[in-house]
């Protein structure tokens, strides 16, 4: 099986509580129905007939958490994500994020 070259001893123990398959369900915007609701892609194995093997990432469930915030989660914080469906939950949230800390152009 293969892992990442760094940060295998935190994303060994996310794979292993995921089941090495995608935890996505539905935040990517497909329903997975064909999969009882969640992502049916395992670790190494072909994504589709003309794609290579599905290499798992941990990350945070909230996709828009920064780089750095997510660096220092601990390996319970962090989910299972297939590229695919990071990338697609990554665009949703964006698309659906407002900033509460923004300030007034002009303070009235």
């Amino acid at each position: 099986m293969s892992e990442p070259i760094t940060g295998a001893e935190v994303w060994r123990p996310v794979m292993q509580a995921a089941g090495y398959r995608c935890w996505c369900t539905g935040q990517c915007g497909n329903k997975h129905a064909k999969a009882q609701g969640r992502c049916p892609r395992e670790h190494d194995q072909l994504a589709s007939k003309h794609r290579g093997p599905v290499h798992l990432i941990a990350a945070p469930p909230d996709p828009l958490t920064s780089v750095l915030v997510a660096a220092r989660m601990t390996a319970a914080e962090l989910r299972a994500w297939c590229p695919d469906c990071h990338t697609a939950a990554r665009r949703i949230a964006g698309r659906h994020h407002t900033s509460t800390e923004t300030t007034p152009l002009f303070d009235l």
